[in-house]
């Protein structure tokens, strides 16, 4: 509430419609602008500022060509050393993965640092688009030292969970990672691959993920559409 004790017009609009996207319900159609904007006395700039807002939240989806629509609920996805196939799937959802790029290249100096290899060894870069019910929400880069992995694109399966390939075809015990969060813009060949808004924010993930022995394992970039999923983690008291 501003200090001056008046709710912008905007919001007053944005807070009316989310009680009328609960009476619609998820996939239903959002009734026509000039229609909303007379039953609510504002201009069509205000309302559309007050859709824009839900749009970002992901509460619409604005579908280019179709109209705007009651988005589905986000999908809350642990923070945790688990697959995302098996996440996916323990929220009700049919995981998915698109190879992108699959490839072998060079390290440079800071990934190989990551990585506990020689600048310049050779290095798996293994780019998956992430789906869940066919939807897509994160782009995921892997990359993997190719002289511990040598084998690892022929035996993971195309849609398949690396973290279960790992271990249990080439015998990985995962141990810890560090992982660090922040928002960021897709690039627009990233936006096209997520079917999403280059201007819209989303979740940048980095993770290094080292064994039991503390070896590392891999370095992750992961783009996730903000609009679609969140994340949750449990925390505790220090001892």
């Amino acid at each position: 509430m501003p200090e001056h004790g008046r709710v912008p017009k905007y919001f007053a609009v944005k807070s009316r419609l989310q009680a009328v996207l609960a009476e619609l319900g998820e996939g239903a159609p959002l009734p026509a602008e000039r229609e909303l904007a007379a039953e609510y006395g504002v201009s069509r700039a205000t309302l559309r500022q007050a859709i824009s807002e839900l749009v970002l939240e992901g509460r619409l989806s604005a579908q280019q060509g179709r109209g705007t629509f009651v988005a589905a609920p986000k999908l809350i996805q642990p923070l945790d050393l688990v697959s995302y196939t098996e996440a996916i799937r323990a929220m009700g959802r049919t995981p998915g993965r698109r190879i992108v790029t699959a490839e072998r290249l060079p390290a440079p100096a800071d990934l190989a640092a990551r990585l506990g290899i020689e600048p310049g060894a050779e290095v798996i870069h293994l780019e998956r688009l992430l789906l869940a019910d066919g939807e897509p929400l994160g782009l995921e880069s892997t990359y993997l030292p190719a002289a511990r992995f040598p084998t690892i694109l022929d035996v993971l399966e195309p849609g398949g969970s690396l973290y279960r390939c790992m271990t249990e075809k080439l015998g990985v015990v995962f141990g810890e990672a560090d992982e660090q969060i922040e928002t960021a813009l897709a690039s627009p060949r990233e936006a096209q691959l997520l079917g999403t808004n280059p201007a819209l924010p989303m979740l940048l993930m980095l993770r290094s993920t080292r064994d039991s022995a503390g070896v590392p394992i891999e370095r992750v970039r992961s783009l996730y559409r903000g609009d679609r999923i969140g994340f949750m983690t449990r925390l505790r008291a220090p001892r």
